[in-house]
Formats: C-alpha cells, structure tokens, sequence
C-alpha cells in the first residue's frame, strides 16, 4: 500500500460519508411527502402525472397489491424494452442503420435492465441505436432503479406503522422517487459529466485520420476468401496499415448519470467507465465512483429520519463502512503486491517481494491501481456493475473481493433500496440470533420478530445464494456451460462463479474471459437475474405488511439496544458468517486455489 492509495480512499470515503446526510434527510422528506425544495416547480408535473394516469395519492395499498403493482409495472418494462430492440432498425435516431437485436440478447437485455441488473452482452456502439439508448436502457435505469427505493419505503413504513394494513402507493412512491431525486441529480451530474468531456451528441459516427499509423498482420486469403496456409497448415500472414479509426458518439452524459447514480451500472460504450467518452478525466473518474455509493449511504440517514430515530441509521452506515473499507484495502494491497512470478530480480539474484509498479494488467494508466481498486470495491458493494478496470485481469485475491461483496448480497451499502432492505433482512437475523441466546422474543423498532417474518428473512437470504450455486453448477456440468470458458482450471472457475454471482445479486459486472452471449447464458442468466430481484421483493414487502400490522412494543430490560457499537459488530458477524459459510467452498475451488499456485 502506498500513500496515494491511502490518500485517495480516505477522501473518497470522507466524503462520501459528509454528502450522505443532507441527501438522506432530503429523501425523508420527499417520501413523508413535507415540503422538499423542489415543489413549486415539480408539484404540478406530478399532480398532472397523477391525473393523466388515474393514480388518487391518498389511496394506499396493502403489500399485495404493493408487490402485484411492482410485478405489472417491471413486466411492462420488460416487454416494451424487448419490443424496442427488435424493432429498433425501423426506428429513427438510428444514424449508424443498427438492426435488430437477436431474439435471445434482446431477452437478456431487458430483464437485465429492468431488474436494475445492466448484465451487457452486447457492444454499445455497435448494437443499439440513440433511440434504444435513450428511450430504452437510460429510461429502465430511472425506472427500476426508483422501484427499489420504493420497495425500501414500504419496508420502513412496515417499521413505523403499527394496526395499519397498508404500507403506501407503489404508483406515487415511484412518481416521488423519479421526480423528485433521480432526475435532479442525474441533471446535475449530466451537466457535470459534460463540463468534463464526457460525449452528448446525437450526431453520426466521426471517423478521422490517426495521428501516427498502426502496423498490423493479418491472414491472406485467396479468391475464394480462405485464409492461405503453409505447408505446416499455419495461416500466411500479410502487414497491414491502419490510418483511420471510427470514433463513436451519442447521448452518452445522460445516461452515464443515471447508471451510477442508480446503481445500474450498463455503459453507454463497451468498455463502460474505461471508456474516455465516459469517463475521460480524473475528476469524472470520482465522480463517478462517488455516485455509485451516494444514494444507498444516503437512505440509511432516511431510514433512521423516516423511523424517528436517526442512530439506528448511521449503526446501519457504520456496519456498512467497517465491512466495506478494510475489503478495499485488500484489493489495493493484493493489486499493488502484483504477480510474484514478475517480481524483478536484483543484482544478488534476490527475488524482490514486489513486482514492479504493481499488477498494471486490465487497469486504465490514467486511474492506477489506487483509484481501480476503489471502483471494484464500491460497483460491487452497490449493485452497480459498471467498471473502470477489468475485473478479470486482478490477482486472484484481489478479484475475490469483487466476488465476496456481491455474494454478501450487496447489503454493504448495494443497489439503490435494494442494499439497504437487504441489510434491514440481516439486522432482523440478527435481533432473531440475539433474541435465542437470551431467551427472549426477539424486537427490532418495536416490533417483535415472529416466526412469519423469519420465514421470509430466510427466503430473501437463501433464493440469491441457491440461485447462485445452482446456476454455477449447472454452466460447469453442461456442455453449453463450459463452452463459454476461455480459461481452464480455478480461474475459469472464478469467472461462472461471478457471472452467476452477478446475475442473482443483480450486479452486473463480470469476470470477462467468460463467452455470455451465447443461448444459454442469455437465457439462464435472464431467468436468474428476473428471480434474483423479484423473489427477494416480494418477500420484503410481505414482511413490510405484517410489521406494520403488529403494535408498538415498548422497550424493556431484555430489549437489545439496536444502535450500539456493540450491535453493529453483531450484525457485521452475521453478515460475515452467512456469506463465508455459504460461498467458502466456490471461493476455494477458485480464486483461493488460483492464489496458492502462484507459489
């Protein structure tokens, strides 16, 4: 570890942690409905939405109705993103002429986006037009994105309400969460991304004379265009000149805003933030990375206004941290002691314990290995899935880090509602835990946790890590599994690992080296990615609506003091236990056996 690492995570955290609170306090109150700031000039666009769409603001739900209009809603998503990309060639906004997408990719693709995923099988530039951009992914990140806050609210409103049988309105929890925090900020960063160099253009495609000509080989063919082989049968190879590139363009800022501020993560190009048109400078790279974590810190200082008592809030945060920080360090430590095999040899012949400059490999020369780790920490702690390195060029503990926080289940600050309900399902295990070891009906806020709500608690843990597994040994027993793998032995292990891991935990990311778009892992992968989402929703709004059922209990002796330093380290252990018991086996087979052969 050097100083600069040190420095840059320090500010990085720091101020992560200053920007959470007057966010979160903002968020309360937009979803208590109090005055926010921004309802003279907002107000009337969501009334006029109310009335254009029939939605009465003061008509509640009961949470199955709550998770029925969650389901229509993503459902509807999904088949219009779908129909958008199969249709996308006769669309305008098309300047490149881009056909339809493949029926299976398209499949993928819009569930994928839908559940707040932003899995990507495809190259931007070359696959989808403005249109199916804009009007398709830029809008699924809005939209699936505020479905997770609102899902969020439910749950807190299960905490706050007692004999109530309803939990809020999906429709205006959704309308609240779009206009009144989402689209401001991705306003603000879009303006900022732009100030930076980031592309917003609805212009064609440039292509340009090179400064300096590229040399390359290539096959020769013959007449027929077969490559012409020699007698050893290896193909003839002939020099090439390149002189001039194709520089994409497009409506870029705009949606590079809302992917991390919503935790999406799908880059507008390919090579998603390691992009320049995405992320070109310094200042966009933290940027950036400071927007991935902004919203999930901030709603657990929502979550403690919302409840009346902000310490249980910042004991979620601190838990949050105290897991999050020392990960990162680990992965900047295992990326700066580099490969031992290149370590340099000095004139003694006394291998050093260093490779030079640390493992470069995969990693942007503009952003190092300080401001690469950071990223890999933070999109996988979040839900986000967009990345500024490749994931799989890491050392192996340095890519086990990635995997480890996504197979928590992204509650170490996660997806945008989805982390923070997530981590509200760990502190009900927890007080559940507590509660046996004293004999004692367990509480948390007031409510006594039952046998209905661990139930569920235990669905939400056990589906995302069953799905995982399940997909993983399928890929890796099957045929059309393993013909996906580039790389024999623990490292093409680690690589279905994490893509199943990503496509359960809704991430997104990906070890690369992996062929996905294939049948099989567009079609596994949507199932996987549509079940890891909606199966854990559907759970957390029961639990919403049977909390808010119950009464008020007031606190005794035996109640367990839920914002102590002491909680926090009990709820961090649960954490800890429950995704090392369940993914230590995988974690073993790959990236921890790749590590022991290094020596």
């Amino acid at each position: 570890m050097t100083g600069n690492d040190i420095l840059q995570t320090v500010l990085y955290f720091g101020a992560l942690a200053v920007l959470a609170g007057p966010l979160g306090l903002y968020m309360a109150r937009v979803y208590e409905g109090a005055p926010c700031g921004l309802d003279g000039v907002l107000g009337p666009l969501e009334r006029l939405f109310y009335r254009v769409c029939g939605i009465r603001q003061d008509e509640e739900m009961d949470w199955k109705q709550y998770a029925t209009a969650v389901l229509i809603f993503s459902a509807a998503g999904v088949f219009l993103l779908y129909f958008l990309q199969r249709v996308q060639g006769a669309l305008p906004l098309n300047p490149q002429k881009f056909g339809a997408v493949t029926p299976g990719l398209s499949f993928n693709t819009a569930l994928s986006f839908v559940t707040n995923t932003n899995w990507q099988n495809y190259s931007g530039e070359t696959a989808m037009s403005y249109l199916t951009q804009m009007a398709g992914l830029a809008v699924q990140n809005f939209l699936s994105a505020a479905a997770g806050m609102a899902a969020l609210v439910a749950l807190i409103r299960g905490f706050k309400r007692h004999s109530a049988n309803t939990i809020g309105n999906f429709w205006v929890d959704m309308a609240r969460g779009t206009l009144y925090i989402l689209m401001p900020l991705a306003l603000v960063y879009s303006l900022l991304l732009v100030s930076q160099g980031v592309v917003q253009s609805f212009g064609k495609y440039r292509t340009v004379d090179l400064v300096e000509a590229g040399n390359y080989e290539i096959p020769r063919l013959d007449a027929g265009g077969n490559a012409v082989k020699d007698a050893n049968g290896d193909p003839v190879m002939e020099k090439a000149k390149v002189t001039r590139q194709v520089i994409p363009l497009g409506p870029a800022a705009s949606q590079i805003a809302i992917k991390q501020l919503g935790t999406n993560g799908g880059g507008f190009f390919n090579v998603n933030s390691a992009h320049p048109f995405e992320n070109p400078t310094a200042f966009s790279n933290f940027l950036e990375c400071l927007a991935i974590l902004l919203i999930p810190a901030a709603l657990c200082i929502t979550f403690g206004k919302m409840v009346g008592d902000r310490r249980q809030g910042l004991a979620l945060l601190a838990a949050m941290f105290l897991i999050l920080v020392p990960l990162t360090f680990l992965c900047a430590w295992a990326e700066q002691g580099g490969n031992p095999h290149l370590a340099s040899m000095g004139v003694d012949q006394a291998a050093s314990a260093l490779q030079p400059g640390g493992n470069m490999e995969g990693k942007e020369a503009r952003f190092g290995i300080a401001d690469s780790t950071i990223w890999a920490a933070a999109t996988t702690a979040a839900s986000n899935g967009s990345v500024n390195s490749m994931h799989d060029s890491y050392m192996p503990l340095g890519g086990m880090v990635p995997m480890l926080l996504i197979q928590f289940g992204e509650v170490i600050f996660g997806g945008v509602g989805s982390g923070l309900y997530g981590m509200l399902i760990f502190a009900i295990i927890t007080v559940f835990v507590a509660g046996l070891m004293v004999g004692r009906t367990p509480e948390y806020l007031g409510k006594k946790i039952e046998i209905f709500e661990m139930k569920m608690a235990a669905l939400v843990v056990l589906i995302v890590n069953a799905l995982i597994k399940l997909g993983t040994a399928i890929a890796v027993s099957t045929k059309a599994g393993t013909a996906g793998i580039a790389n024999p032995g623990p490292h093409g292990f680690s690589e279905v690992l994490y893509a199943f891991s990503s496509f359960a935990g809704n991430n997104g990311s990906a070890f690369a080296g992996l062929n996905g778009n294939t049948v099989f892992y567009n079609t596994i992968g949507g199932i996987l990615m549509f079940f890891g989402r909606f199966w854990v929703i559907i759970p957390v709004l029961a639990i919403a609506g049977s909390l808010a059922k119950k009464k008020q209990v007031p606190a005794g002796l035996g109640t367990l003091p839920t914002h102590t330093p002491l909680f926090v380290v009990f709820l961090m252990g649960v954490i800890v236990i429950v995704g090392a018991l369940a993914f230590m086996p995988g974690l073993a087979l790959g990236p921890i056996a790749e590590q022991l052969m290094y020596h």
